[in-house]
C-alpha cells in the first residue's frame, strides 16, 4: 500500500520557506526548484557595502516524487553578486559551518516533520566539505 504525498501549493510553500529566515532567494526559485544561500562571513568590511564579498554556502532543492532532494556548495559570494565555488579559509570555516548547521534543521523540520515530505541529499553530492547537513 503506497501513501499519496501531497505537496502544498507553490505560493504557500514559498511563504513557509521564506519564514525560515533570510535564506530563500525567491527570484532564483520556481515551482519545484528552490535556491537558498547564506552570506556567512564578510571577507572585508572595509569595502563599500556594494563591493563586499562573503564566504558562505548555497543550497539547491529540487522536487521529487515524495518530497525534495538537495545539494549544496561552499564558496565566495563575489562583488558581482554571484557564487563561486571555492575553499573556505580556516578563519571563516566555523561561521560558515554554523550557519548551515542552523539552517538545515529548520528546513528538515518544515518539510519532513510539518509537511510530511521527504528531504534527501542528492546522490551527486560530494562528501560535505563543511557542516553536518548531508
Amino acid at each position: 500500500m503506497t501513501t499519496q504525498v501531497t505537496f502544498p501549493p507553490h505560493g504557500r510553500l514559498m511563504t513557509k520557506l521564506t519564514a525560515l529566515g533570510p535564506y530563500l532567494r525567491q527570484n532564483l526559485s520556481a515551482e519545484g526548484h528552490f535556491f537558498f544561500d547564506c552570506l556567512s562571513s564578510c571577507i572585508s568590511a572595509k569595502k563599500a557595502p556594494e563591493e563586499r564579498e562573503f564566504w558562505g554556502w548555497w543550497l539547491i532543492m529540487e522536487a521529487t516524487k515524495n518530497g525534495f532532494e538537495y545539494h549544496y556548495q561552499f564558496g565566495r559570494f563575489n562583488d558581482q553578486g554571484e557564487w563561486d565555488k571555492d575553499t573556505v579559509p580556516a578563519k571563516h570555516v566555523q561561521a560558515v559551518q554554523q550557519t548551515l548547521d542552523d539552517f538545515y534543521p529548520k528546513l528538515k523540520g518544515l518539510l519532513v516533520d510539518e509537511l510530511g515530505l521527504s528531504l534527501t541529499a542528492s546522490k551527486a553530492l560530494e562528501e560535505p566539505e563543511l557542516g553536518s547537513a548531508a
